[in-house]
C-alpha cells in the first residue's frame, strides 16, 4: 500500500514537472517574457523573445501592400503605396533602432526621434499603431497553436473606437528552450479590417 502511494506521489510529482517545464518553455511564456523586458526597459532580454528585425520588416511589407486600405484610413498620409515601397528598406533600417530606443525609454517621442525614415518621416511605431488602431487594450489570449517548429498565438485586443475586438496573430519560432516572435502575421488583413470599419463609422454618422 505504502508502496503504491509513493509511486502515485512520484507519478504527481514527475506530472507537475513537465507541465510546469511546458508552460516554462511554451510561446504564451516566451511572449510574457518580452513584455516584462519591455516594463522593465531590458533590450537584451526583449531581443532573446522578439526578432526585432524580422518583425518590423514583415510589418513594413504588410503596410507597403496595404496602402489603399491605409488611404481610407489617413488620406494623404500612410496612403502612398509607390512611396512607402521605395522607402521600404529605409524603414525596416529604421524600425530596429526605434523599437530599441522604446524599449529602453518607453516613450515614443524618444522612439520617432531614434530615426526617420526619409522624406516620409514614418515611425514604425506609427506603422504598428496602423495595425492595432488608436486606443487598443490587451484582452487576452486567444488561441495557441503549434505548427511544427512555428507557433501562432492569437492576442485578443479591444478595439474601444469601433466597439469590437480584434485578434493580434504572432508568428513565434522554437528556439529550443523558448520561442522567439517572429511576425504579426495577420497584419495585412487587420488593416483591411479596420478600414472597413472605419469606414463603417463615417458613414453611420
Amino acid at each position: 500500500m505504502k508502496k503504491t502511494i509513493l509511486l502515485v506521489l512520484l507519478a504527481l510529482a514527475a506530472g507537475g514537472y513537465l507541465y510546469y517545464r511546458q508552460l516554462r518553455t511554451g510561446p504564451e511564456y516566451s511572449l510574457m517574457q518580452a513584455y516584462k523586458a519591455m516594463t522593465d526597459h531590458d533590450v537584451d532580454t526583449f531581443e532573446r523573445y522578439v526578432d526585432i528585425g524580422s518583425v518590423t520588416g514583415n510589418l513594413v511589407d504588410q503596410v507597403a501592400e496595404q496602402g489603399a486600405a491605409l488611404g481610407g484610413l489617413n488620406p494623404g498620409g500612410l496612403a502612398m503605396t509607390g512611396a512607402l515601397q521605395l522607402f521600404k528598406p529605409q524603414l525596416a533600417r529604421t524600425a530596429r533602432a526605434q523599437v530599441k530606443r522604446y524599449v529602453e525609454t518607453g516613450s515614443a517621442q524618444a522612439a520617432a526621434e531614434a530615426g526617420s525614415a526619409g522624406p516620409l518621416n514614418v515611425s514604425v511605431l506609427g506603422l504598428a499603431g496602423k495595425v492595432v488602431g488608436e486606443g487598443s487594450r490587451f484582452k487576452g489570449i486567444k488561441y495557441t497553436r503549434k505548427e511544427g517548429e512555428q507557433a501562432f498565438v492569437g492576442l485578443e485586443l479591444t478595439q474601444p473606437r469601433y466597439d469590437t475586438t480584434l485578434v493580434l496573430e504572432v508568428s513565434m519560432r522554437n528556439q529550443g528552450d523558448y520561442w522567439q516572435a517572429t511576425a504579426i502575421s495577420n497584419s495585412g488583413e487587420i488593416i483591411r479590417q479596420i478600414a472597413r470599419w472605419e469606414k463603417q463609422r463615417l458613414i453611420g454618422k
